[in-house]
């Protein structure tokens, strides 16, 4: 029996992931949860086999989630189900330790497989995920490959429109910290401004315009 934890900071998409999987006879669902604390606390809780993660949760991310996770529970396989498919998310979600990666477009079926593949010990990626990976390995921006997941992170909430504080607040640091990491962030990225921090950004996917320094 493979032992599931669905971590979504939507409810209608964990029932309906829920009632998916409930009906494959070796898939147990063990809990839910809504964002990285939850999960935390989730994994302790119950040791499940495999967790399927999106990235987009409340408070911290998905990024945040699955290294609290394996922090907890190193031998569990993280699946990330994902709403991003930019060179950025998948990136991170990797070297977060993300065993296997897939878009919300995935058919049902896939999603089963996958979970089944990601529970044996192979990697798992959608076909448009693989795309992005290989374009990423031939003409990839160096300067994504120099920011941890953390700053990733931090970066990705400052252009949503977050402030230091917030950063701080959600990510469970002090804003002290999180000004040390905006720091590193420009020095990496070599932006002298916030507009360079948003282009660089939006070049990856980061941005939802609607409410980002853009706006």
């Amino acid at each position: 029996m493979i032992r599931i934890a669905l971590i979504d900071d939507h409810a209608v998409v964990r029932t309906g992931y829920r009632r998916l999987l409930s009906a494959e006879p070796d898939i147990e669902v063990v809990g839910e949860a809504a964002s990285a604390d939850e999960a935390n606390a989730l994994v302790a809780r119950s040791q499940p086999d495999v967790a399927l993660v999106d990235l987009s949760l409340k408070g911290s991310s998905g990024l945040e989630a699955i290294r609290g996770m394996l922090a907890r529970h190193p031998r569990l396989r993280i699946l990330v189900l994902s709403m991003h498919d930019s060179a950025g998310h998948v990136t991170q979600a990797l070297k977060s330790g993300a065993h296997g990666y897939l878009t919300k477009y995935s058919e049902p079926d896939a999603v089963i497989d996958g979970i089944r593949r990601i529970a044996a010990g192979k990697r798992v990626f959608s076909p448009e995920i693989a795309d992005v990976l290989a374009g990423e390995a031939i003409d990839g921006d160096p300067m994504l490959q120099h920011l941890t997941p953390r700053e990733f992170e931090v970066l990705r909430m400052l252009v949503q429109g977050e402030s230091a504080n917030g950063i701080a607040t959600s990510m469970h640091l002090s804003p002290k910290t999180v000004l040390n990491y905006l720091s590193l962030i420009r020095q990496k990225l070599d932006a002298d401004s916030d507009f360079k921090l948003l282009h660089f950004a939006a070049r990856h996917g980061m941005v939802e315009f609607g409410n980002s320094l853009a706006a």
